[in-house]
């Protein structure tokens, strides 16, 4: 599989939080050879089903990469000299420092190419000159007049980033939206894996919606699915300059898998033993609290779901220029794909059984 392909498809198609159709449908077009039945649910969740070879009725096993991404929306139209303007607020959590120069698409009745100005510092007041951008400073320019611009879009519109996935040196590649498309690329590199595997349980891989805003896709997905147990996959903060040696991980060493309130310990301990089989180095993460990520919402859905979670480094978190090493994907997508053609009938009494033990 072409990872590098495959990422760039999914980084450069537009998904932002709540607005995820024309991801959804790229990623039903690179799952759909891969499983028995696929569908998008009332939130805009892209689940896919590949049946297991085990009698019925199956256990079930979620996978959850989400497939949103932080963006702009429309919140007001300026016109100043015949010319239209947007103010914009945020779309989950976007760093104001990175917005000023970004290339945009507007999503109006029609998608416009736009530009985030301001004034340049020297025409800003004095007590603004040198400070970081807030967002009165900002602006969306498509170039149209006001009225072309008010015909076209309306307040609420989102707008999305645009920026090509990059080759850095190695197996380093940089662009936006790999928070979290890197997981979904995962997620298919597992597919793969499982097309030339038996398993007994059926596996439900789901593209969830609105995870950079409120978790939303998770919820309703675990809550729809009644999964016997879930794998979150998202990425985590990767070591770079200035970044605390306490929860970051190097880009290329392979999955991280976290523990905390978030994760069943059985689950960890399922993953850990999996990558002994394959021989992969994995390093274990901790939350302390909210992991911030899918596996909160797939945990406490219906009676609980024992949740486990694998991390993919990534430097730059929430701006355009994203960066990962492709390996991490592979591993990851690897990792869960034995894992899945090792379940059987036993495993679910092992987890409760392992939370008994002393």
């Amino acid at each position: 599989m072409d990872i590098f392909k495959l990422l760039k498809t999914l980084t450069e198609t537009a998904g932002p939080s709540g607005y995820e159709q024309d991801i959804a449908a790229v990623v039903s077009e690179l799952w759909e050879p891969y499983v028995d039945e696929i569908s998008a649910d009332r939130v805009g969740s892209l689940i896919a089903i590949k049946r297991g070879t085990g009698p019925e009725p199956r256990p079930r096993l979620l996978l959850a990469a989400h497939m949103d991404e932080i963006a702009l929306m429309v919140k007001q139209i300026e016109t100043y000299n015949s010319n239209g303007f947007l103010r914009v607020t945020n779309v989950g959590g976007i760093d104001i420092r990175h917005l000023y120069g970004q290339l945009v698409t507007v999503h109006g009745k029609k998608d416009l190419s736009g530009i985030v100005g301001s004034l340049p510092g020297r025409m800003l007041p004095l007590e603004r000159k040198d400070k970081p951008f807030g967002w009165e400073d900002l602006c969306v320019d498509t170039g149209l007049p006001a009225a072309k611009v008010k015909e076209l879009v309306s307040i609420g519109d989102f707008i999305s980033f645009r920026q090509s996935l990059r080759k850095l040196q190695g197996k380093r590649v940089t662009g936006k939206a790999l928070d979290n498309r890197a997981s979904v690329a995962a997620v298919t590199v597992c597919l793969d894996y499982l097309n030339g595997r038996s398993h007994a349980w059926d596996v439900v891989a789901v593209a969830t919606s609105q995870e950079e805003t409120r978790l939303l896709g998770a919820y309703t997905s675990a809550y729809a699915q009644r999964p016997a147990a879930a794998i979150a996959i998202d990425v985590t903060f990767g070591k770079g300059p200035g970044a605390s040696d306490a929860n970051t991980f190097e880009l290329g060493d392979g999955p991280i898998l976290d523990l905390g309130p978030n994760v069943h310990p059985g689950m960890l301990k399922a993953l850990q033993d999996t990558a002994k089989t394959l021989e992969m180095k994995v390093t274990v993460g901790t939350h302390s609290r909210y992991s911030g990520t899918d596996a909160y919402a797939l945990q406490v859905a219906r009676e609980g779901i024992p949740t486990g979670l694998i991390g993919i480094p990534l430097r730059y978190m929430h701006t355009m220029v994203e960066s990962i090493d492709m390996a991490d994907v592979e591993r990851s997508g690897r990792l869960m794909g034995e894992l899945i053609a090792n379940l059987d009938d036993k495993f679910l009494g092992n987890l409760a059984k392992g939370m008994m033990e002393e």
